[in-house]
């Protein structure tokens, strides 16, 4: 097979767009649930009506936001030359307007994430990632963040998060209302606000888990297509072993503690490494397109970051 076959993109683009679709009406359709349950049926539609607005206007978030809450800050050209000639060859190979900036996170964790969009969108690397991939490898793994963005996919999960936002505020209301009312409803034996209370409860922790699929949805589309970018499935391959080996991904561990990936499925913000990888080794590489090879990553003027990682807003330790 090919790495540029067409139908293999296509089929997996359909897939994503059809999960991506279902995902979000079940979280819109828990919104809605929220909102009958504190309003009553007739704050149903309006609750309907705003989930739709927040789909149609999609609310950005500015990429400095997110980023200053990892304490990312831009990695000048000079310090690595060969990462920004990767970033902006994969930005024109991939048909985006702009080219991401390129920040850099002083932790020892290994990662990488694509926040933003259009000209406001950017790549942050760990410390922890250059230290320990090779160009070859870390070009698969930017060229698979790449291809995130040129996706949309920073995009929607910025919108499930706002939907999730919504919910979260939601239950917060209902729940504080059954706190005010629960002498009086108990002094009239009334169990329901009890079983309301547990409902709010679970809502978010509901959307949650539709997000967390939402994001597994994306995963194997970004994997081709950062392929197609690259020529080199096996550099992707290669830097996912490398990070499942390490701690795994940011989100798991915050979902799991002590620094360990899930192995429940449903607690995963990525499908399984072997599976990916098992998808790679069926492309065929093209060499011409390769970006890296296996050799360590320069970093001029950084030393390495060796200190345990600190507890940031909004409570992930990096």
């Amino acid at each position: 097979m090919a790495v540029l076959d067409t139908r293999v993109l296509r089929r997996q683009k359909i897939r994503n767009v059809a999960q991506g679709a279902l995902l979000l009406a079940a979280m819109v359709g828990v919104l809605g649930l929220a909102g009958w349950l504190l309003f009553g049926k007739q704050a149903l539609l309006w609750v309907l009506a705003g989930g739709a607005i927040i789909a149609l206007l999609r609310p950005r978030v500015p990429a400095r936001w997110v980023l200053s809450m990892y304490g990312a800050r831009p990695l000048p050209r000079h310090a690595a030359p060969h990462l920004h000639r990767i970033v902006a060859v994969l930005a024109q190979r991939a048909g985006l307007r702009y080219s991401p900036g390129l920040y850099y996170v002083a932790s020892p964790t290994a990662n990488a994430f694509a926040v933003g969009e259009d000209d406001d969108a950017a790549l942050a690397v760990t410390d922890g990632l250059l230290r320990r991939l090779t160009t070859r490898q870390l070009a698969g793994v930017l060229a698979h963040e790449v291809s995130h963005i040129r996706n949309g996919d920073t995009a929607i999960m910025s919108l499930s998060d706002s939907i999730g936002r919504f919910v979260q505020v939601m239950s917060y209301v209902g729940l504080a209302s059954i706190i005010l009312t629960l002498p009086l409803t108990l002094s009239a034996g009334d169990p329901t606000p009890l079983l309301l209370s547990g409902v709010f409860v679970v809502l978010p922790n509901l959307v949650t888990l539709l997000q967390l699929a939402l994001a597994r949805s994306r995963e194997y589309e970004a994997d081709l297509e950062g392929v197609s970018l690259t020529g080199d499935p096996e550099g992707l391959a290669q830097g996912l072993i490398v990070l499942e080996r390490l701690e795994g991904r940011i989100w798991e561990r915050t979902m799991v503690p002590h620094g360990r990936s899930s192995d429940t499925l449903l607690l995963r913000t990525h499908p399984p490494t072997a599976e990916r990888v098992r998808r790679l080794a069926e492309l065929t590489p093209v060499r011409q397109r390769h970006l890296g090879v296996d050799r360590p990553v320069t970093l001029a003027g950084y030393p390495q970051v060796a200190t345990a990682p600190r507890l940031r807003i909004p409570g992930i330790r990096w």
